[in-house]
Formats: C-alpha cells, sequence, structure tokens
C-alpha cells in the first residue's frame, strides 16, 4: 500500500498515538481493507522518519484494540473479523471528544444502502415477513383511558403486562425472589445490564459466533467480548471453564433457543453442564430467549428455570409483532432489577406505556396461543421448503434444518472466504449476513429463510446459483 500518514514532532500528542489514529481512520473509511497487510515496521520507520520502537508500539496497541493481527512469517494485517468488538483508542479527556465514533462495518453500510435503495432480496433483517406477522387486534383507547392506565405504570414496568409475562412464560419459576423489568426490546436490556454489572476493561464471554459481535455498544464501553467455540449441541463446555480459568470473564452471554445467528437450539444436557460450570466459579448468567415464540415443537427447559438465582433472562415479542414496536422484558434477582431501576432514573430512560398497552391486550386474547402456533406452523413451512431449495447446493454449501428462530447458517465446503468474496452477493442483490459480522471466521452467511415465499425462493435459487459459480471459478 501507499502510506499516506504523516506525523508532525511539534504537536504534544505521542508519536505512536498519531500514527495509531491515523491507521485506524484509514481502516474506518475503507483505505486499508480487512486482510490488507501493513508496510513492514522498519520500512514504516523509514517513510515517516522515527524510531523503529515507535512503530512496533503502535502496531502493538492495534493488536490490543483489535484493529490488527499480528502473524509470524506473514507481517502485520488488518483484522478480518469482529468489527464490533474492535476498542476505540482513547487515552485523555481531549481524545474522547475529538477522536471520531467507531464506525460500523464497510460490508455493511454497503448492505444497508441497498436495502433503503430496496436494490435486492432482503435476507439480512432481522424481522419477520410482514405477510407471517399474527393480525392481533387492538382495542380502541380514548386519551382518558390511556391516562388512567397510566396510573398502573410502576418503576418496573406496567403491572397488567407484568402479570401476563408471569403467567404466559414463568409459572414454574417462584416469584417471590425475582422481577420483571419491562424494556424496549431485548437489546436495550443488555444496555442495561453493562450500565450497572460491568465497568470498562471488563470480559463477557459468549458463542463464537455471536449476535453481540455485532453491536457497537461494547467497543464505546470499553467492554471486551471473549468468544467461546460452540458445536451443535451449544457452547463448548471446556473451553469455557478453561476461558472462566484464564480470564476474568464478569458474565457469560447465552442465546441457546435458536441462536443468532446459526439457528442452534442448546440440548437440555448441555444446558445443566453450564449451569454447573458456572455456578462453581460465581459466574453469572444472560440467557438472551427472544425466539422463545417461535418454536416448531416441545421447547427444552431455559436456563432461567434450571437455575432461577443463577440466570438473568431476556425476552421479547418484538420477533412477532415486527421491530416497530419493541416491548420485551428482564427476569432477575429483585436486589438487580431494583439496581437497573436506578440506572434507569438516572440515565432518563423510560419504556413507553403505548408498547406495554399492545403488549398487554395481544397477550390478554383468548386467540393468543392459536395466532402463535399458526405462525410456528408457517415457519416450520418455509423452513421446509427453504431446506429443499437447498439441496441442489448441499456439495457447496453446509446446512443443518432449524427447529425454530428466524435464522439459516450456511458454510462455504470449498475453500475459505475472503471478505473481497462476500461482493459478490452485493452485486447479485443477495443481501445477507456473513460470518464475519459475528466472529473472525469468513466463510459462512445468516439467511433470514422468513422471508422466502415461493416467488421469492425461485430469486434466492437464481442468485444463489450465480454467485456459487462465481466462487468456484475464482477458487
Amino acid at each position: 500500500m501507499i502510506v499516506i500518514w504523516t506525523i508532525d514532532k511539534t504537536k504534544k500528542e505521542p508519536l505512536y498515538q498519531q500514527l495509531l489514529h491515523q491507521i485506524i481512520a484509514s481502516i474506518q473509511q475503507g483505505e486499508l481493507a480487512p486482510g490488507e497487510r501493513l508496510p513492514a515496521e522498519r520500512k514504516l520507520a523509514e517513510i515517516l522518519q522515527v524510531n523503529r520502537s515507535t512503530v512496533v508500539h503502535t502496531f502493538e496497541e492495534l493488536t490490543s484494540l483489535g484493529w490488527v493481527e499480528r502473524r509470524q512469517g506473514s507481517g502485520t494485517l488488518v483484522a478480518q473479523g469482529q468489527w464490533g468488538n474492535r476498542q476505540p483508542a482513547i487515552y485523555q479527556w481531549r481524545s474522547l471528544f475529538s477522536s471520531p465514533l467507531l464506525k460500523e462495518d464497510p460490508y455493511l453500510t454497503q448492505l444497508k444502502n441497498q436495502k433503503v435503495a430496496k436494490d435486492g432480496l432482503d435476507l439480512y433483517t432481522g424481522d419477520l415477513s410482514s405477510d407471517l406477522i399474527p393480525d392481533f387486534k387492538f382495542p380502541t383507547m380514548t386519551w382518558d383511558q390511556i391516562m388512567h392506565e397510566e396510573k398502573q405504570i410502576t418503576p418496573t414496568g406496567y403491572k397488567p403486562l407484568k402479570e401476563l409475562i408471569f403467567q404466559h412464560f414463568f409459572q414454574g419459576i417462584p416469584q417471590k425472589e425475582q422481577d420483571i423489568l419491562i424494556t424496549a426490546g431485548s437489546t436495550q436490556g443488555i444496555f442495561w445490564l453493562i450500565q450497572v454489572l460491568l465497568n470498562p476493561g471488563d470480559t463477557i464471554a459468549t458463542e463464537d459466533p455471536s449476535f453481540l459481535f455485532s453491536l457497537p455498544l461494547f467497543a464505546a464501553r470499553g467492554i471486551h467480548l471473549k468468544g467461546i467455540k460452540q458445536d451443535q449441541a451449544g457452547i463448548d463446555c471446556q473451553a469455557l471453564e478453561e476461558s472462566i480459568q484464564k480470564k476474568k470473564i464478569k458474565l457469560l452471554y447465552l442465546n441457546p433457543n435458536y441462536q443468532n445467528p446459526t439457528g442452534r437450539t442448546m440440548t437440555l444436557q448441555r444446558r445443566k453442564e453450564i449451569i454447573h460450570i458456572c455456578q462453581k466459579h460465581h459466574l453469572p448468567i444472560i440467557e438472551d430467549d427472544v425466539f422463545s415464540e417461535l418454536g416448531f415443537g416441545q421447547s427444552i427447559a431455559s436456563l432461567k428455570s434450571l437455575a432461577p438465582d443463577q440466570v438473568i433472562y431476556l425476552g421479547s415479542l418484538s420477533k412477532i409483532f415486527s421491530s416497530s414496536i419493541k416491548v420485551g422484558w428482564l427476569v432477575a434477582p429483585k436486589p438487580l432489577i431494583k439496581s437497573l431501576v436506578n440506572a434507569k432514573k438516572i440515565m432518563e430512560n423510560e419504556t413507553d406505556l403505548l408498547p406495554q398497552l399492545l403488549a398487554t391486550a395481544a397477550l390478554s386474547q383468548q386467540t393468543y396461543k392459536k395466532q402463535q402456533q399458526q405462525l410456528t406452523e408457517k415457519l416450520q413451512d418455509r423452513s421446509q421448503a427453504f431446506s429443499d431449495t437447498l439441496q441442489p447446493f448441499k456439495k457447496d454449501w453446509q446446512f443443518s434444518p432449524v427447529d425454530g428462530g428466524l435464522y439459516y447458517w450456511l458454510t462455504w465446503q470449498q475453500r475459505k472466504l475472503t471478505r473481497n468474496d462476500w461482493q459478490a452477493f452485493l452485486q447479485e442483490g443477495l443481501l445477507v449476513a456473513p460470518s464475519f459480522l459475528f466472529s473472525n471466521d469468513t466463510s459462512s452467511m445468516r439467511v433470514n429463510y422468513t422471508r422466502l415465499d415461493k416467488e421469492n425462493r425461485m430469486i434466492f435459487s437464481q442468485k444463489l446459483a450465480l454467485i456459487t459459480k462465481k466462487l468456484k471459478k475464482n477458487s
């Protein structure tokens, strides 16, 4: 690459910090692509007319912050994945205001631009197709009625909704020591937990790949994410325990049902093993169960039901209502809920009443369970149809049918893909979520199969055939 950085020795800012900020800016702006090699230390030092130790210090800092990877015999390369896990370089107060905010992955920016332009088949989004969303009947309410219902708002949420959530989802859990906090979706619950339970520099362990790696809020808070490998049964117990012993992990985040992004469901045996490990090491678990209402068959016992005091539970109806109506809940021991409520007050971050009223109306309907079952039957039909559509591609794309949720996970069989290979998907207008948004892997993709009706399955098949042919030709 052509070096475009400069060093001003008259500035008070240390030389290595000047270089570090410029390299990060080059990566954020796309001037340095993932996988691209940076100049050798000695050569870059000569060009910038600084000591080699300055360049070495810069590269070491970039490595610790997650922006580059240093490989024996290959030099220093721009990191391929986990964009959301890269840390901003903040050293002093003025840097907090002058440094650019951490930007999203350049591929994601391109994908979103195509989504806005409606230029392609959108299988990236995390919403149900609009034709699948149940048609709940919501009662008309006058303003006086809404004002009357507002009197039932407590610091933890709308009281009738909290009661219904306990009835529908937590009948087997003793309520005496537990409480519910209503949230605007599960991501808001994660945000509040970060504020209360973690400090900058702390580490969360999670599955690899995981939805958490796509969230920029961890890097903004200086929280580290540690990915633990998983198999078809769930997160690897031995690898988890080794990480707990080696690293100061404060929380374990799991998405055991129809995991985002892989679609896998953790087995009951694995759930019990994980709880045993976490109880032994006094490690709290966050169970993100937002897809619980989208399962095809008999559900497996939740982590929360197996260990109520060990597990913080996140639930949501946003997947059924669509993302335009954000309503979720956090269930945890009462002392933690009290701390979260205090944090909400400080941040003046209240949950709107209207989504809570809509959720209450939906859960109160006698037809709710029937509509929910009809939805899962439609999803199961689409899953089967999508699996059939993928059969001609089995030699090139590995996949496993799912038991519920929104996503299939497809892995390229022929060779390791690079980030540049995924440009073929954008060029053909097939908008999927590549695995580098969720991990360091670059050869898999998440597909929202629920958005594929018969017509769109044909379009998907045609586009995937063209892309597969192009990938095989490039190899």
